[in-house]
């Protein structure tokens, strides 16, 4: 079995691996190639933590395996370390011997990077200027750097619930050298696309906060009964997601469609929209929508790419086990 330690995922994977990565993976679940398996998230009782377990298997590229961790919300505070924690386990599909185990906090943050910045690919409109912001912290900056990549924007606007952290997403912006302000949330109607990352239980972006044709990209709902938009923005929008299933049970869809304002069919997969049997954008005046639950496929196709990538540069350390 191959060990990949976390400090040595930043000299392995590049954003450009990780959208690839996401991208293919979300083809291969539209086309019936990879599924995933059912979430398992509670909330320990301990340290206020939310602790799960992702997996799935890619039949196209042969990769199985889960993804264990969740959110600590006291460990930035406490202890100096990220809230994020997570390993990535993969096992050979063929025998289900384990096959190895990759540090997860980099691969998570930069997984939920791409897939933003794949639905910003394929939905947005093609002369997207204006990018909002909605959340500071630390994946929001991850978001950020790959959504610029994406469209040549000229201007981001930021807002969070502790202004004080919005410096975080400007001085990604100075480093891409686009200018950066900070709004309130109904100055969000400025923006053509709009990323939401936050951990919120109740909703920041109402619906009168979005334009026509802006598109919405929702990446921190992953748990019930959070919520990050208003609910009445999906009836507004077409939405698209990583797994209909997850949308509308854990994803940003679970509260249109437990208040009947959307169904089950109303949620396509972003998945066909990049293998072409689904239109996605038809207009320049259509909201789009993609919910981004956070899918354990994802987090395999990075970790399998870093894997192949250590084991190339003799950088794994290989165990018996």
């Amino acid at each position: 079995m191959y060990i990949v330690p976390e400090k040595e995922i930043a000299g392995l994977m590049t954003r450009e691996a990780a959208f690839d990565a996401v991208e293919k993976v979300f083809a291969a679940m539209a086309s019936g190639d990879a599924y995933n398996f059912p979430v398992v998230r509670e909330a320990i009782g301990h340290e206020d933590a939310l602790y799960g377990f992702k997996g799935g298997f890619d039949r196209a590229g042969l990769t199985l395996g889960l993804k264990a961790g969740g959110y600590w919300p006291n460990n930035l505070e406490k202890r100096g370390l990220i809230n994020h924690q997570s390993t990535v386990f993969l096992f050979d599909p063929d025998t289900g011997r384990a096959k190895a185990m990759v540090g997860g906090n980099l691969l998570t943050a930069l997984r939920t990077a791409a897939a933003s910045s794949v639905s910003i690919k394929h939905l947005a409109r093609k002369d997207a200027k204006v990018i909002g912001m909605i959340g500071a912290g630390h994946q929001a900056t991850f978001q950020l750097r790959a959504a610029l990549e994406q469209r040549p924007f000229e201007k981001v606007i930021g807002w969070n619930y502790h202004p004080d952290m919005l410096p975080n997403i400007e001085k990604v912006a100075a480093e891409a050298g686009v200018p950066f302000e900070a709004v309130d949330l109904p100055g969000m109607a400025e923006a053509d696309v709009i990323i939401s990352i936050t951990s919120a239980f109740a909703p920041s972006l109402m619906a009168d906060h979005v334009s026509p044709g802006t598109h919405i990209a929702c990446m921190g709902t992953d748990t019930k009964g959070k919520q990050e938009v208003e609910a009445e923005l999906l009836v507004k929008a077409d939405v698209f997601t990583d797994e209909v299933a997850q949308s509308i049970s854990i994803g940003e869809a679970q509260h249109a469609v437990a208040q009947g304002l959307i169904q089950e069919t109303d949620v396509a997969q972003i998945g066909a929209v990049i293998n072409g049997t689904n239109p996605g954008r038809t207009s320049d005046d259509q909201i789009t929508l993609f919910d981004g639950t956070g899918v354990g496929l994802q987090d395999l196709a990075v970790a399998a790419s870093v894997v192949d990538l250590a084991v190339a540069r003799g950088i794994a350390i290989e165990v018996d086990f």
